[in-house]
C-alpha cells in the first residue's frame, strides 16, 4: 500500500503579516546593513520552515495576495475599505519574502485580482484526490475548504501551536457541512471584511437558519414561517444577503499551472542557507541549521 503525498499549502500573507506585526510591536524589525527591515519576512520563512519539521509535508505551495485590489472591490467598494494600510517597515517585505521563499524552493503562487484563499481553495479542488493537504493560515473564512482529505491549522501562539479543524471536527461542532459555512457568514456578515450581512442577523442566529434550512435559497423559500423580526430584516437586505454570499465564497476554480509533482519539496542545501546568511537573514539561517542539522 503506498503512502498518499501529503501537500502544506501555506496561506503566505496570513504569516507574513502575523510575524510583522508580533515583533512591530516590540519595535524589532530586524533591518539589514542598508536598514531594509526584514522582521515579517525572516519570521514568514522561520514559521514555515518550523511547520515543515512539525507536519513533515511532502510538497508544499505558498499562496500570495498578489495586491489588494480583487474581483471583491468589483462587486463591493466596501469590501476591506475600513483596513488600514501597511506601515511602512512592511512594503519593502512583501517581494522580500516571495523571494526568500523561491531561493529556498518553496512554489510561489498568485493571480491578480484574486485573494490568496481563492488560490488555496483552487489548490484544494485540483488536489484533493491525489494528496492528504493540510493548509496553514488564520483566516477562518477557509473553513468552509475542509474536506474528508483536507485539514486547516490555524496559528494559535508562536511557530509551533495550531488549532487544527478536520472536516469531522467542523461537522461536530458547526452542525452543516463546511461548504455551507459562506452562506452564514453572507446572514452575520464580516466587521473585518467589511460586509454588513443581513442587520441585526449575528452569528449565532446565522448558524441557526442554516441548520435549520440548508440554504439561503431554502430561508428565503420558507420566510413566512421564521418569527416577524427575522423575516423583516432579511427582506430589507435581501440585495445585501445575496451580494455577501459572493463576496463570502471562495473561489476553487481559479487555474493552477502545475502538477503536484513540481511542488516536491527540496533537500536543503548548507549553501543555500550560508548565501542566504551573508545577505543578512541570519535568523533564517540560524533556524533552517537548527531544524535540519545543515552544517
Amino acid at each position: 500500500m503506498t503512502t498518499k503525498p501529503k501537500l502544506l499549502i501555506v496561506d503566505g500573507m496570513a504569516l507574513l503579516f502575523r510575524s510583522f506585526f508580533a515583533s512591530a510591536a516590540m519595535g524589532h524589525y530586524i533591518r539589514l546593513a542598508d536598514g531594509t527591515p526584514t522582521n515579517g519576512a525572516q519570521g514568514f520563512v522561520r514559521h514555515v520552515l518550523t511547520a515543515q519539521s512539525i507536519m513533515k509535508p511532502t510538497h508544499l505551495a505558498v499562496c500570495w495576495d498578489m495586491g489588494s485590489h480583487t474581483f471583491r472591490n468589483e462587486l463591493f467598494d466596501g469590501y476591506k475599505a475600513n483596513r488600514p494600510a501597511p506601515p511602512e517597515e512592511m512594503l519593502p517585505q512583501f517581494d522580500m519574502a516571495k523571494n526568500l521563499s523561491q531561493q529556498i524552493g518553496w512554489q510561489n503562487f498568485g493571480v491578480k485580482g484574486m485573494e490568496a484563499d481563492d488560490l488555496i481553495g483552487s489548490m484544494i479542488t485540483k488536489f484533493q484526490d491525489e494528496a492528504d493537504i493540510t493548509v496553514i493560515s488564520g483566516d477562518k473564512d477557509l473553513l468552509q475548504l475542509l474536506r474528508p482529505s483536507t485539514e486547516i491549522a490555524f496559528t494559535k501562539k508562536g511557530y509551533t501551536e495550531y488549532d487544527v479543524y478536520t472536516h469531522t471536527r467542523f461537522n461536530d461542532e458547526y452542525g452543516i457541512e463546511p461548504i455551507q459555512f459562506a452562506q452564514v457568514k453572507a446572514f452575520m456578515g464580516d466587521t473585518s471584511d467589511g460586509y454588513p450581512g443581513v442587520k441585526g442577523i449575528g452569528p449565532k442566529q446565522a448558524l441557526t437558519l442554516i441548520q435549520t434550512y440548508g440554504s439561503i435559497e431554502n430561508v428565503l423559500k420558507s420566510i413566512d414561517e421564521l418569527k416577524p423580526g427575522q423575516r423583516t430584516k432579511i427582506n430589507e437586505n435581501l440585495d445585501m444577503l445575496k451580494l455577501s454570499h459572493e463576496l463570502a465564497t471562495i473561489q476553487t476554480n481559479v487555474p493552477i499551472e502545475a502538477e503536484l509533482a513540481s511542488l516536491v519539496l527540496p533537500n536543503y542545501e548548507p549553501q543555500t542557507f550560508k548565501e542566504i546568511e551573508e545577505r543578512g537573514y541570519t535568523l533564517i539561517a540560524k533556524q533552517a541549521r537548527s531544524l535540519y542539522s545543515l552544517i
